[in-house]
């Protein structure tokens, strides 16, 4: 769930990271490793890939509604049917 993270970006900003991270998932570059005589080195997103396109969204939703469509909103209701008779 996103927690608006990126709500304080430009609508440029999120783009762009968003678009980072589409190209990253689908080259499979999430994680990077690398070994050479002893020496590890690893390189990957700052936060996994499903969580910044999450915040991104959220972002841009919030940043552009008419573009993105509104923040998503759950609401519940509860309705109680039966009958009271002392009324």
């Amino acid at each position: 769930m996103a927690t608006g993270l990126f709500e304080t970006f430009t609508l440029a900003e999120v783009q762009e990271i968003q678009a980072k991270a589409k190209s990253l998932l689908m080259e499979g570059k999430t994680i990077m490793n690398y070994s050479d005589s002893g020496t590890n080195v690893g390189k990957q997103f700052a936060m996994p890939i499903r969580e910044v396109l999450e915040e991104c969204n959220h972002a841009l939703r919030k940043l552009d509604p008419e573009t993105y469509g509104t923040a998503k909103r759950s609401r519940s209701a509860r309705i109680d049917y039966r009958y009271n008779s002392h009324l």
